[in-house]
């Protein structure tokens, strides 16, 4: 496998990063996801340019969009394969111990997983931790994931592959990697952005494709909405059968399936959605 680092392609075997990364020692970088379709980034210029508010937002050098495009071109082009995870990260670059950022250069990482579809459907918990929607790093995909982790591991011990979150005033907020939607009475809703969730790719192309309205949702909507979906860049648009104890049954419901079909045929139509 090759990955990207700092400038080169190289041997993902041999690919070095320093111990004293700012991005491993305080979690100082931040990062995307992106899905690999047959060699071809899906959203590219959305990643791209949310990677660069996500770098202003914690103070870090914007990174160079035609050297983060070339690093993913050349990743893919080493690696072909049906279905990828392709994933940037830039962090803080060599550093002192502690909080205090270096003066080295940021470093970039560029690298290449197989993957397959997720299923149709899946299992959700709620958790007990929130988001805080007023925090420094409210919105920013950083690679600060120890949270996510813990809360991941929970929905994992209960059967489930996601967990939803509620902000500080028991919002509904979003997944540890998802962004979340319900139907109300035939309507569909998804957390604003001022709930403190990510501006997630997906989420946004739903909004626009699927018509839903961006409006604040009490963490209790999961216990009465009649459909329930996840977005994400690897789950694509994902129902949901079951939220705690709760069971939604029938499989993806009208909305949902509804919005899973336009997504696929609009992003089988336009693999760089502006």
């Amino acid at each position: 496998m090759k990955i990207w680092l700092d400038g080169t392609l190289q041997d993902a075997e041999a690919a070095r990063v320093s111990v004293f990364d700012h991005g491993l020692t305080v979690g100082d970088g931040v990062f995307e996801t992106i899905k690999a379709v047959g060699g071809r980034a899906f959203a590219l210029t959305r990643h791209v340019e949310r990677l660069a508010r996500s770098a202003r937002g914690l103070g870090l050098p914007e990174p160079d969009h035609d050297e983060v495009r070339h690093a993913c071109a050349e990743v893919m082009a080493a690696a072909p394969m049906p279905l990828g995870r392709l994933r940037i990260t830039y962090t803080g670059g060599l550093s002192p111990l502690g909080s205090d950022r270096g003066t080295e250069r940021p470093t970039l990482v560029v690298a290449l997983g197989e993957t397959t579809r997720r299923p149709d459907t899946t299992a959700v918990v709620t958790v007990p931790w929130t988001r805080n929607e007023r925090g420094a790093v409210a919105g920013l995909k950083t690679t600060s994931y120890a949270e996510n982790v813990v809360a991941l591991a929970r929905a994992r011990e209960h059967g489930a592959s996601e967990a939803l979150l509620g902000n500080t005033v028991r919002q509904l907020c979003e997944g540890t990697g998802s962004n979340v939607f319900v139907v109300l009475d035939g309507e569909l809703f998804t957390p604003p952005l001022s709930s403190g969730c990510l501006a997630g790719i997906t989420r946004a192309l739903v909004v626009d494709w699927a018509g839903a309205q961006e409006t604040e949702l009490p963490l209790d909507v999961l216990e009465r909405a009649d459909e329930i979906f996840l977005t994400s860049t690897l789950r694509d648009v994902q129902g949901v059968h079951r939220v705690d104890r709760r069971e939604l049954p029938g499989g993806p419901g009208p909305v949902t399936a509804k919005a899973m079909r336009i997504f696929d045929e609009r992003s089988a139509a336009d693999t760089d959605p502006r």
